[in-house]
């Protein structure tokens, strides 16, 4: 039997290129589990691509998954543009490479191995999920802002990027 999994999506970024944080929701069978990460110098839409893909590489099986971003970037990339990106060997129409092309095909790679419904969602306009979502990028990029001055003397480490496929749980540590 196939198990059903909504998830939403979002990706945050300050600055475009800047530090930036993706964040996940995962809900299964009146569970949930949320994801975040970041990295330290990215963009918007690297974020929303990370997004997708952890949630996504986060199920232990293949599933029947409602998908929802509020990216039209991932919409029209996953839908529109990735057919003919990959028929032509991951290369635009006009012979460039693919921008994200390693996200691209992670997550091509990743929605291959589901059976994915993707929806859009209008971002910032009251949706409780996508606005959790939103949340949980922007904690997945706190990390990576740069905050007060320290003193020279008092050196703290550099926080460390967040891998895609180690991404942290929270709430529940229910697989699924």
């Amino acid at each position: 039997m196939t198990k059903h999994v909504e998830i939403f999506t979002d990706g945050a970024c300050s600055g475009n290129p800047g530090p930036g944080g993706w964040g996940a929701i995962l809900r299964f069978n009146g569970k949930t589990k949320e994801l975040s990460g970041g990295e330290a110098e990215t963009t918007n839409n690297r974020m929303e691509l990370l997004a997708a893909i952890s949630a996504l590489e986060a199920l232990k099986e293949p599933c029947a998954v409602e998908l929802h971003t509020d990216s039209k970037y991932v919409m029209d990339g996953i839908s529109k543009w990735i057919h003919g990106w990959k028929k032509n060997g991951w290369k635009t129409a006009d012979k460039k490479p693919v921008k994200n092309g390693e996200l691209w095909q992670a997550l091509d790679a990743a929605n291959r191995r589901h059976q994915v419904t993707w929806n859009w969602v209008k971002g910032h306009a009251g949706h409780v999920e996508n606005e959790r979502a939103d949340e949980l990028a922007r904690e997945g990029m706190a990390p990576f802002k740069k905050g007060p001055i320290r003193p020279a003397a008092a050196p703290q480490p550099a926080p460390q990027a967040t891998r895609p496929t180690v991404a942290k749980a929270r709430r529940s540590t229910q697989s699924y």
